[in-house]
C-alpha cells in the first residue's frame, strides 16, 4: 500500500512532468523532432520503405506466414531507422569538424541523436526477440 504522502509526491511529480504547455514550447518541442527529419516515420520516405522491403524479404526468408512476415518487417524498420540516424549523426559531426567556429552548440543535437538511437535499439531488439519466438514456434510446428 502506497503512503499518501508518496501518493502526493507522485501526483506533484506527474504535474510538473508533462511536457510544454504553452503554444510556443510546444511549437519549439515539434521543430525540434523535426530538425533532422528523425521524427518522420520511415514509410513515409519512399526510398526508405523500399529499403524496408528489402531487409524484410531478407529477414523473412522464403515463404514466411503473415505473422513471421511482420514480425520481420518491424526489426527491419528498427534497423533501418538505426541506419538512418547514424547517418544523421555522421553528417552532424562531419559538419562541426568542418566548422572553424564550431564551439558545443552540437552537444544538445547529440544528445538527441543519441536519445533516437537508444530508441531504435529498443524497438529493435524488442522486434527480434519476437521475430525469433514465433520463428521456433512455427519450426516447432505449434
Amino acid at each position: 500500500m502506497t503512503s499518501a504522502q508518496k501518493t502526493r509526491a507522485n501526483r506533484a511529480n506527474a504535474r510538473a512532468s508533462t511536457g510544454p504547455r504553452t503554444a510556443d514550447g510546444r511549437n519549439r518541442s515539434a521543430r525540434n523532432a523535426r530538425r533532422h527529419g528523425l521524427s518522420l516515420p520511415i514509410l513515409a520516405d519512399p526510398v526508405l520503405s523500399q529499403d524496408v522491403a528489402e531487409l524484410t524479404r531478407e529477414i523473412a526468408g522464403s515463404n514466411p506466414g503473415r505473422e513471421l512476415y511482420e514480425l520481420a518487417r518491424r526489426v527491419a524498420e528498427a534497423q533501418i531507422d538505426l541506419r538512418r540516424i547514424r547517418h544523421a549523426r555522421f553528417d552532424l559531426l562531419s559538419s562541426a569538424v568542418g566548422d572553424s567556429d564550431y564551439e558545443s552548440d552540437k552537444a544538445p543535437q547529440l544528445a538527441a541523436m543519441d536519445r533516437y538511437e537508444r530508441r531504435a535499439l529498443s524497438r529493435r531488439k524488442l522486434a527480434m526477440r519476437a521475430f525469433d519466438a514465433a520463428r521456433r514456434q512455427a519450426m516447432r510446428g505449434d
